[in-house]
């Protein structure tokens, strides 16, 4: 089981293609998170999901064995390992969860289409990171199906 979260942080001021936010990664053996930390994990959180998806649609699709992430202007990491029991994702603090492709798949979707839903409409239609962001989520929903 694998469950995440995108969100973008309050209070920035007018919303822009590069507001800060956090991820949320929840497994069956533990969390990740973005928040809370010293130094602050807060990312450039469209970038950081479009490149999310961008990287996990070549990996899913590939016979790549492991694929390390680093969100935008962050030192936040996850690293996806392909197993004979599945990916494994991991953090510094170990594995948080093991997935099969489709559930992985699934939940990075699912929470990114929440995001762009909550978020995207107070965007510039012009500006970078709205149209990054959904850029890589057509092109990662198309690779799913």
């Amino acid at each position: 089981m694998i469950r995440l979260t995108f969100s973008v942080r309050p209070d920035q001021g007018e919303p822009s293609g590069f507001d800060l936010g956090d991820m949320e990664w929840v497994g069956d053996f533990g969390r990740i998170d973005s928040q809370g930390h010293v130094p602050d994990q807060g990312m450039m959180i469209y970038l950081s999901v479009s490149l999310l998806l961008d990287q996990l649609r070549v990996f899913l699709d590939g016979s790549a064995k492991t694929q390390s992430y680093h969100g935008i202007d962050t030192s936040f990491r996850l690293v996806f390992r392909r197993g004979k029991r599945g990916i494994s994702i991991s953090a510094g603090n170990g594995v948080i969860a093991r997935v099969d492709g489709r559930a992985l798949a699934e939940a990075v979707l699912r929470a990114a289409d929440e995001m762009t839903e909550s978020h995207l409409g107070g965007l510039d239609d012009r500006g970078a990171g709205r149209a990054d962001c959904l850029a890589s989520l057509r092109e990662f929903r198309a690779a799913v199906r």
